[in-house]
């Protein structure tokens, strides 16, 4: 792996080069905040997906982009004298060492439990109002959901047990069915949604991350699905000519390669 020196000098040549490309490149000079944001987005998003694949050439490649996204905005905040990059590392550096008590001082704690807990205690001496107030609101509503619960349970507002989870789900699926037999599609609507939260809620108790869990099912289902739009093609049936017990078979030998 390479030295410090060398990490440095690499970080060193792209601070460079964005220097270039914003003085020459007509296509980087007419960028700005809002114009690299959704793009910003969208390489978190690839990011996201190569971790999931587990592909490390692909997490690096992706990376390299994310952080270009972090120098290009570094550079425009020095433009506007607002900050730079040695602003942003700083303040993280600084932040980090705040919350982090147990390393940088003399709190003691037991797990990282106790961790998270003291994380969120900082953070509203920080001058935030709200524990929830640091979770975007422009999170996709899955993630949002699971990061609002991860925040109350590290200020101890959570379930006992993954019991009593379950059985809130249950209730919640009862709540569902009730509503369903009434016709009230609003309360449908209402309960269900209060059905994926207790759901969402059960996966933190499961130690697992509902959306990477849903994510990788998604994946599964898209290659089953292609599995039987080739065999169509292969027998030259469209999938509206197929029948479901034809579906069904592919989608078995689909599920069995895999």
């Amino acid at each position: 792996m390479n030295s410090k020196a060398q990490k440095l000098e690499a970080l060193s040549r792209l601070l460079d080069i964005m220097d270039d490309l914003r003085d020459k490149c007509p296509w980087d000079q007419k960028q700005n905040f809002e114009t690299l944001r959704h793009l910003t987005l969208e390489e978190t998003y690839e990011l996201g997906d190569a971790i999931l694949l587990g592909n490390r050439a692909e997490i690096k490649k992706e990376l390299g982009d994310l952080l270009l996204h972090i120098v290009f905005y570094a550079k425009l905040g020095s433009e506007e004298k607002a900050f730079d990059i040695a602003d942003i590392a700083n303040e993280i550096c600084e932040k980090l060492i705040f919350r982090h008590p147990h390393i940088y001082s003399d709190v003691k704690v037991k797990d990282d439990i106790e961790v998270k807990k003291n994380w969120e205690a900082l953070k509203l001496k920080e001058g935030k109002k709200s524990v929830l107030q640091g979770v975007p609101k422009s999170l996709p509503a899955l993630i949002k959901a699971l990061r609002m619960q991860e925040k109350a349970a590290g200020v101890g507002f959570d379930w006992p047990n993954g019991n009593e989870v379950w059985a809130k789900f249950e209730e919640e699926l009862l709540e569902l069915k009730q509503a369903e037999e009434l016709k009230d599609i609003s309360a449908i609507e209402e309960e269900f949604g209060d059905l994926l939260f207790s759901l969402i809620n059960y996966a933190r108790f499961l130690k697992i991350n509902p959306e990477s869990a849903l994510e990788k099912t998604n994946i599964k289902f898209k290659k089953r699905f292609e599995y039987i739009e080739k065999k169509g093609r292969e027998s030259n049936i469209s999938l509206t000519q197929m029948s479901l017990d034809e579906m069904e078979k592919y989608w078995v030998e689909a599920k069995n390669k895999t």
